[in-house]
């Protein structure tokens, strides 16, 4: 098996090999470029991430914004990402329609072994994150590899995620937990 068919199968693969090393700097010079245009040239900017990434309809990410691989990210409609999402993308990160993320959040498939020995031969694992329709994400927002997030639900700014979140709660804290469930009181709090 090739590194690269060793990070597909969720297996301890050497990132650093040369067709994953020239891969990555080919999205970072992609990244780079589309950080470096200003503000107002949204739709360059949105060009050049389509040459990185997924995305099935109309999405807006702000700069700065850094990615590892750019095609295991599947974007659905209606994205928004604040400045300094970094997503590393070593395996799929697949996102629903209608998501939110706010500032300096962070999604990493990629991951090290505990063990010092392994981890100190530069080997990694690489597990999907999948984020489903309607998802917020508050500022500074960690997920970790592996995770799921249930559809509709919010994490609230500054949590970690390590385990998988369900559908339609309010989670947060680090380790990240369920608050508890968002309810139709909450839709009226804001029809004032």
């Amino acid at each position: 098996m090739t590194e690269k068919e060793k990070c597909a199968a969720g297996l301890l693969y050497a990132p650093e090999e040369p067709e994953l090393t020239a891969e990555r700097l080919r999205a970072k010079d992609l990244c780079w470029r589309a950080n470096q245009l200003l503000p107002s040239a949204r739709d360059e900017r949105a060009a050049l991430l389509r040459e990185l990434l997924h995305a099935d309809g109309v999405f807006t990410i702000e700069p700065d914004f850094w990615c590892d691989y750019g095609y295991n990210i599947h974007l659905g409609r209606n994205f928004y990402a604040n400045h300094g999402l970094v997503i590393l993308d070593a395996a799929p990160v697949e996102i629903g329609d209608d998501v939110m993320i706010a500032p300096q959040c962070g999604l990493y498939t990629a991951g090290h072994p505990l063990d010092a020995e392994t981890r100190i031969r530069g080997l990694e694992y690489a597990y999907p994150i999948r984020i489903g329709d309607g998802v917020w994400l508050g500022g500074g927002v960690k997920v970790m590899p592996g995770v799921t997030i249930g559809a509709g639900s919010v994490i609230a700014g500054g949590s970690v995620v390590t385990r998988d979140i369900p559908a339609g709660v309010l989670a947060g804290g680090v380790p990240c937990r369920v608050l508890r469930e968002i309810t139709p009181a909450d839709r009226e709090k804001y029809r004032r």
